[in-house]
């Protein structure tokens, strides 16, 4: 497996190529074909109140980059270059991580992969994990979100994640998204993903989708 990985802040722009030297999808591109409601109601109320939804969203996909990536080192035990960033992004992206400093606490976490892309050369799709770890002395895949909201297709996602470790060789016990504030009074919720064969199957079903409509385009 080879991963071209684009530094810094262009971490959504990660190339997945199978042994074969075949490009492949990767996860939240794939299950960008699954309706999502809800964010057609939210782009509605930010036109209503005069705020380019664009600029909103590279906004926050630039904080939320700084959180995963300090969330990163963390795990790793490094320091976080902060230099391309303004001091609102790293103030709201700090925020995020004691957010999840204080859901970490009086755990014990072994980190074992983190932010390490992958890809199935079974189902030929990528994706970045952002952790597996041993918690408390389970195997544990974590997703890390610092969205308004955990949404259903996030589920779907990791669903996905947990193939591409278990061709590593990797079978998670539990399948957690964890969502991290980005105000200091947001906090933390951590939801356990259930039904985890229906949502991997789901999951190909999103592939079998996408990978038509790029043989009809």
């Amino acid at each position: 497996m080879k991963a071209e990985v684009v530094p810094k802040r262009a971490r959504a722009h990660t190339t997945y190529t199978l042994a074969d030297g075949t490009v492949v999808p990767g996860v939240t591109t794939v299950i960008q074909v699954l309706n999502k409601p809800a964010l057609v109601t939210w782009a509605n109320k930010l036109g209503l109140a005069g705020i380019d939804s664009t600029k909103f969203v590279d906004e926050k996909a630039a904080v939320g980059d700084l959180a995963h990536r300090m969330i990163a080192d963390h795990l790793r035990g490094a320091e976080t270059d902060t230099s391309e960033y303004s001091k609102q992004q790293i103030d709201q992206a700090e925020n995020a991580v004691l957010s999840f400093l204080e859901w970490a606490k009086h755990k014990e976490i072994s980190p074992l992969i983190v932010e390490e892309p992958m890809v199935s050369e079974e189902y030929r799709f990528g994706g970045t994990l952002d952790c597996l770890a041993s918690i408390n002395g389970e195997l544990t895949l974590l997703d890390i979100k610092t969205s308004a909201a955990i949404f259903p297709e996030m589920l779907v996602q990791v669903a996905a994640y947990r193939q591409l470790v278990i061709e590593r060789g990797h079978t998670p016990h539990k399948l957690i998204i964890l969502r991290v504030g980005r105000t200091a009074d947001e906090g933390f919720e951590e939801r356990l993903v259930n039904h985890v064969d229906k949502r991997w199957e789901m999951f190909l079903h999103c592939l079998a989708i996408y990978n038509l409509q790029k043989e009809l385009k």
